[in-house]
């Protein structure tokens, strides 16, 4: 008897509500419970899963380190390290840098924050972040998230954190009434926090370089707007690419999107880097910081930082984005996602904006009236026609993901094309029978 119910303390849920199905296995976009059911996957479950369930390729890489050696800590070589390594380094165009292995995107975000701090000279340096953001779950990513969920946890202060308003075109902070203004005042609102407590006492700029389950796409003036802001004050930026990065954008790295004009200092990455077949997560830093760090003393570390059976698994997981054309195909079949949701949206007054489209990632959000935009729900609150919607989906074997108001759509690369034009004429059919009044 499974007694998962009762013995596990499940993760952002209220442990009373959880009641899920136990999942057995998976292939490509799907996966099933023990029930025989079978589900397509239209978030990559946590927006991880890019490379699809149970990937041959990583599953023998598995297999093969496994043989040859599951594990030695980082005050020793390993070649799956060295090797993956060296891939992120030539991929993102950082030559001469380094890459810090972690265990996940939260401990990888509060790495690159001590990587900033300490090759700035500056241990306490201030960290600028933005509300309605997520960078994780531990003391020091509530602190650095703008995230409604977890504010009463933490102190930003106390962690030397300061934030500003979003980029969020819709409801734009600022009032703005086009998507260029609003990517321009934000960006400005970063280069004043920093000019307000000062540039030689601030640090870091954390972002989210793109897809994110705070729902909010940035224009694409902001990113490059925001580079050039820090640079101007010689601060580093850090993109968080956890979410963002390995195709979910149309690139290898959403940033990549700007050239170089959009190069951070340092990119946090995790979720596709070995498409969470086994956990790994990494900060890749430019050679001007890894040059500073050169000779200092690295005072941090995890034990299983660079586990060799994970980093064989990211090798894996660079060369089947390779072989497959994936970030390509993620680019063609976000345009061609993004369009059939604007359809949708074209149909159903409930709909009051669809953001995204760079790659296989897109935000549908609610609305209880378009023209002035009133929310169905209170953020972060989720209407109860939006959970109906999400049972019955179910039902018919589609697994949507929501947050608040949102549909956040984030289906597998490998997803066939009419699985995807499915998914997508269920929702049309159910954004059509509920009732959203």
């Amino acid at each position: 008897m499974n007694t998962e119910k009762d013995d596990v303390l499940h993760s952002w849920c209220v442990q009373a509500d959880w009641n899920a199905p136990t999942i057995v296995g998976g292939s490509g976009a799907r996966f099933h419970d023990d029930q025989g059911r079978s589900y397509l996957d239209m978030s990559s479950l946590a927006e991880c899963m890019n490379l699809g369930h149970q990937h041959p390729a990583l599953i023998r890489a598995i297999q093969q380190q496994a043989e040859r050696l599951c594990f030695v800590t980082a005050s020793w070589g390993a070649e799956p390290r060295a090797e993956l390594a060296r891939r992120l380094l030539e991929k993102s165009g950082f030559e001469g840098g380094r890459v810090f292995f972690s265990l996940g995107g939260a401990d990888a975000n509060e790495h690159a924050v001590k990587f900033a701090r300490q090759a700035s000279g500056k241990p306490r340096g201030l960290i600028v972040s933005r509300d309605r953001s997520y960078h994780g779950a531990s003391y020091a990513t509530m602190a650095l998230s703008g995230d409604a969920r977890t504010q009463r946890q933490v102190d930003a202060a106390s962690f030397g954190v300061v934030r500003v308003p979003p980029p969020h075109a819709y409801r734009c902070p600022f009032g703005s009434s086009s998507d260029a203004d609003c990517a321009h005042r934000s960006a400005m609102a970063v280069g004043e926090a920093i000019d307000l407590h000062g540039a030689a006492q601030t640090a870091a700029v954390i972002m989210e370089a793109n897809a994110g389950t705070n729902g909010i796409v940035a224009p694409p003036e902001y990113w490059p707007l925001l580079r050039d802001e820090t640079r101007r004050r010689g601060v580093y930026l850090i993109a968080d690419e956890v979410m963002s990065g390995f195709g979910r954008c149309g690139e290898w790295f959403a940033w990549q999107r700007h050239g170089e004009a959009g190069r951070p200092d340092l990119m946090t990455l995790a979720k596709g880097l070995t498409g969470s077949h086994l956990p790994l997560g990494a900060v890749v830093m430019s050679a001007a910081i890894a040059a500073r760090l050169e000779h200092e003393m690295l005072y941090t570390g995890l034990t299983y930082c660079g586990h060799p059976l994970a980093c064989a698994v990211g090798v894996a997981a660079l060369r089947a984005y390779d072989d497959e054309n994936l970030i390509e195909r993620s680019r063609v079949l976000g345009r061609s996602l993004f369009a059939s949701l604007q359809e949708l949206a074209a149909r159903h007054p409930v709909i009051g904006d669809v953001r995204g489209g760079d790659g296989l990632f897109a935000v549908v959000e609610l609305v209880r009236d378009r023209a002035s935009r009133e929310p169905l729900a209170v953020w972060p609150e989720t209407p109860p026609p939006l959970r109906l919607l999400l049972a019955r989906a179910l039902a018919a074997g589609v697994s949507f993901a929501t947050r608040g108001n949102l549909i956040i759509i984030a289906p597998p690369l490998v997803i066939a094309e009419r699985e995807l034009s499915d998914a997508v004429a269920l929702l049309d059919r159910l954004l059509g029978e509920i009732d959203w009044s």
